[in-house]
C-alpha cells in the first residue's frame, strides 16, 4: 500500500471523524510515517478537505445514500479517489482508482466494490456533472463550487456583492506562501536568508515587512534554525496586527487573549526585549506554548497568567501604554491553512460571538494609560465581528477615538483575513470630538 496516501487517509479520516485540526493532524500523522512524498501527502490530504462538499455533490450524482449516511471510511475513500482524478494531473485515473480499491481492501473491508463502482461511473459520466442552477439559487451554487457552509457564503453576498464574494471564496481555496518572522533579538533577515539558502531552501524577501521571509522547503518548523529560535511561523496578516499596535522599547503592554503567543512574541521583538508585557489567557494550559516560545525566542518581558478576559483584571487599570485584543473569533479569515474552518455549523457560539466580542474590548479598555493604544484584531472576514464591534464600542466608549483600520482579504493581499483596529485613549473628555 502507498505510505503517501495511507497517511493522506488518516488525515482526512481524523478531520472528519474526531473533528481535528487539519495542521495538527497532518504533522502527526506525517511525523509518525515518515511518508516519502510529504509535498503530495499534503496536497491530497488539504486539497480533498478545501474541496469536500464539491466532492460530496459529485458522489451525490452516483449513489443512492445521502453523503452524510455514508460511512466514514467509504467517504473519505471516494473523496480521495475523486480527488485524484479531478484536482491532480499528476496521478493517471487508473492509478488513482486503484489504489483507492487497495486501500478500501484496508480500511472499508467488503466495500472494495461498492469503492471501485463510483469511481468508475464517475469516468464513464463525468461529461454529466454539472453545479446548481446560479440563477436558481446563487447561495447554493457558490457553496457547492468553493465548498463553504451556506451561512458564509450568504454573509459574505451581502458583506462584499457577489463579484468580490466569489473572489474571496476562490482565494480561501488557494495553498497560502509559508511565511516566517525573523527573531530580530538574534539576527537579522539578510543573515537568516543566507543561512536558509544555504541549506537548500528558497527564500524571499517580503516586500515593505523588513522582518519576515517567504520559505519553501521541507521541516521548515523543527529544523535547526527554527529550534534554535532564529524565526517562528506567521502570516503577514498576524504580525501586521503587532505593526499597527507599535509597541516600542521600555513600554507596557498587556496582550489579552495571547495563546499561543506568537503575537506576543512579535511584540516582544518589537520592544527588544525590554520593558513588560502581560499575557493574558483564559485557558491555564495554554500559557505553557507561550512561555515555551519565549524560552526558545530569548524573550525574558513577558508574564503569563490566566484570566477571563470579559471581565477587567482590577491590578491592570489605567497601567498599559499598549493593549492588543486579539479576540476570540470565527476564523474564517484562516480558512487557506484551516479549511475545516469553511464546514463550521451556525450555532449559538457564532451567534455570541459579537457579545463576547464586545465584553473583552470593553474590559480590556479599562487597562489603558489615558493617550494609550488600543487595538482591537480578529483574524475574521465578518462584518459583525469587527466593524460592527468596534463601532459598538466606540458609541459606549467616549474617551476612546478610531485612528486606523484595516481590513486585510486573502483575494486583495496574499494574507490571512484580517480585520484590525487602532483607537486611542483621549487625554481628558475635554478634547472629545463630536460623535
Amino acid at each position: 500500500m502507498d505510505i503517501n496516501r495511507k497517511t493522506a487517509f488518516y488525515i482526512v479520516r481524523d478531520v472528519e471523524n474526531k473533528k481535528a485540526y487539519s495542521h495538527i493532524a497532518a504533522n502527526n500523522h506525517i511525523n509518525r510515517l515518515k511518508p516519502s512524498n510529504r509535498p503530495f501527502v499534503r496536497e491530497l490530504a488539504f486539497g480533498v478537505i478545501r474541496q469536500k462538499m464539491y466532492l460530496d455533490y459529485v458522489i451525490g450524482n452516483f449513489v443512492k445514500t445521502p453523503t452524510e449516511k455514508l460511512n466514514v471510511a467509504d467517504l473519505s475513500l471516494l473523496r480521495m479517489g475523486l480527488y485524484q482524478i479531478i484536482f491532480m494531473n499528476s496521478v493517471p485515473d487508473y492509478a488513482a482508482v486503484n489504489e483507492t480499491v487497495e486501500m478500501a481492501g484496508r480500511y472499508a473491508k467488503g466495500r472494495e466494490g461498492f469503492v471501485n463502482g463510483v469511481l468508475r461511473q464517475y469516468l464513464r459520466d463525468r461529461d454529466y456533472v454539472t453545479l446548481p442552477e446560479r440563477d436558481e439559487d446563487e447561495t447554493r451554487y457558490l457553496s457547492v463550487k468553493y465548498s463553504y457552509e451556506p451561512w458564509i457564503v450568504k454573509m459574505w453576498l451581502d458583506d462584499f456583492g457577489a463579484e468580490d464574494a466569489e473572489k474571496l471564496l476562490a482565494a480561501g481555496n488557494e495553498i497560502p506562501p509559508l511565511t516566517i518572522r525573523v527573531n530580530t533579538l538574534m539576527t537579522d533577515r539578510d543573515d537568516l536568508s543566507e543561512r536558509l539558502t544555504a541549506r537548500g531552501y528558497e527564500v524571499s524577501p517580503l516586500d515593505g515587512v523588513p522582518n519576515m521571509l517567504c520559505v519553501k522547503g521541507e521541516e521548515v518548523i523543527g529544523g535547526r534554525f527554527y529550534k534554535s529560535g532564529l524565526y517562528s511561523i506567521q502570516d503577514e496578516g498576524s504580525l501586521c496586527a503587532v505593526r499597527v499596535l507599535d509597541p516600542k522599547p521600555g513600554e507596557t503592554v498587556v496582550d489579552v487573549c495571547a495563546a499561543p503567543g506568537g503575537k506576543t512574541m512579535a511584540i516582544a521583538e518589537a520592544m527588544n526585549n525590554k520593558g513588560r508585557i502581560s499575557a493574558i489567557d483564559l485557558y491555564k494550559r495554554k500559557l505553557y506554548l507561550i512561555r515555551e516560545q519565549a524560552k526558545r525566542l530569548g524573550v525574558t518581558i513577558v508574564d503569563t497568567w490566566s484570566w477571563d478576559a470579559t471581565r477587567a483584571d482590577s491590578d491592570l487599570a489605567d497601567t498599559a501604554d499598549r493593549v492588543l485584543v486579539d479576540a476570540p473569533c470565527s476564523g474564517l479569515g484562516t480558512v487557506r491553512k484551516k479549511p475545516e474552518i469553511k464546514y463550521k455549523k451556525w450555532d449559538d457560539e457564532m451567534e455570541d460571538l459579537p457579545l463576547k466580542q464586545r465584553d473583552i474590548l470593553a474590559a480590556s479598555s479599562k487597562y489603558v494609560k489615558p493617550g494609550g493604544v488600543l487595538v482591537y484584531a480578529v483574524c475574521t472576514v465578518s462584518r459583525r465581528e469587527s466593524q460592527q464591534v468596534v463601532n459598538d464600542f466606540l458609541r459606549r466608549h467616549a474617551d476612546f477615538e478610531k485612528t486606523e483600520t484595516k481590513q486585510l482579504l486573502p483575494n486583495i493581499d496574499n494574507t490571512d483575513g484580517f480585520f484590525i483596529c487602532k483607537m486611542k485613549r483621549r487625554e481628558s473628555l475635554g478634547q472629545r470630538e463630536a460623535i
